[in-house]
């Protein structure tokens, strides 16, 4: 195809609206430079007469949060009958929600921190203080609480003492109704792309990510310059092989397609612990897979145009 007529969805209702945006319009450039004709829109009453109009092939959905990686979105560009990049409706409900997620990951032979996932209502049913007690009883400290279906770390907060749970379980309950409360593990926090542009999935080189605050929060991740990068990731050989099977195991236990990214910490032995898998990566001009395309050589407007003809077949 000499000129793929692309409809890039972005901004949505969620939290995530704006860093929604900003990749639309990040990939929406990259895309112009390859030679595709782009349009942005956002999720409305007209886009589904957008979608029967003729005039577009394929979509690129890159809504973040609720609606854009719940699978609801890619459920209607199914109904529709419209190519799309990225992963199918069934796979972005497994990877939406973050318990079901690790449950999957272990499955497949991944190690997960320990966790609870835990929603509102138990708090006020059982008593919130009975609750934390036993959650840190349990699992110990430090911890990481953060909603359960939810991305770009809003609500989410690291725990070192007792005493700050409360306040991380209201921060947390701001954006979602489920809390994932999880061991925090020490270690080396890395974020492994996958591509799969027709030859079968591929794991990029790792980014490792060193934010100023120590706790990969939602500045960290997009304002620029308060978190450091390396990619590659400064790992051995031997490590960086085992993040990437990590990553490439996630892609394929959740049957993911196109693109993905697996976050991961790695610990003081070596050992990948997996977080969370994304269907739809941030594209910002501070997200983690443009460094991961770059640091492997490739040309970000090539692998996009790849993404979109691969979308179509």
């Amino acid at each position: 195809m000499l000129s793929p007529r692309v409809l890039i969805l972005a901004g949505g209702l969620s939290h995530e609206r704006e860093v929604s945006l900003r990749s639309g319009r990040r990939v929406a450039e990259v895309l112009r430079e390859a030679g595709c004709e782009v349009t942005v829109t956002d999720v409305d009453d007209r886009l589904l007469d957008t979608l029967r109009s003729g005039q577009i092939d394929v979509v690129w959905p890159l809504l973040h949060g609720v609606s854009g990686e719940d699978g609801a979105v890619r459920d209607v560009l199914e109904l529709v009958g419209v190519p799309y990049v990225g992963s199918d409706p069934a796979a972005c409900r497994l990877s939406w929600d973050k318990s079901v997620a690790k449950s999957i990951a272990a499955e497949a032979g991944l190690t997960a921190p320990r966790f609870v996932a835990l929603p509102h209502g138990i708090f006020r049913e059982l008593g919130a203080n009975r609750v934390l007690t036993s959650i840190v009883e349990r699992l110990g400290l430090p911890l990481v609480v953060k909603p359960a279906r939810g991305g770009s770390a809003l609500g989410a907060s690291a725990v070192r003492r007792e005493e700050s749970l409360p306040r991380a379980m209201v921060d947390c309950f701001a954006y979602g109704d489920v809390a994932l409360v999880e061991q925090q593990i020490s270690g080396v926090e890395v974020a492994v792309t996958v591509l799969d542009t027709g030859d079968g999935p591929v794991a990029l080189p790792p980014v490792e990510i060193v934010p100023d605050s120590g706790f990969y929060d939602f500045d960290a991740r997009y304002i620029a310059g308060a978190t450091e990068f390396f990619c590659p990731a400064r790992l051995s050989d031997e490590t960086a092989a085992a993040v990437k099977a990590a990553a490439l195991s996630a892609h394929e236990a959740f049957g993911l397609r196109h693109v993905s990214r697996t976050d991961l910490i790695v610990d003081k032995t070596g050992q990948p612990w997996f977080l969370e898998v994304n269907v739809a990566p941030g594209m910002t001009e501070t997200s983690l897979l443009p460094m991961s395309i770059e640091a492997a050589g490739l040309s970000p407007a090539s692998v996009y145009r790849q993404l979109v003809e691969r979308a179509l077949v």
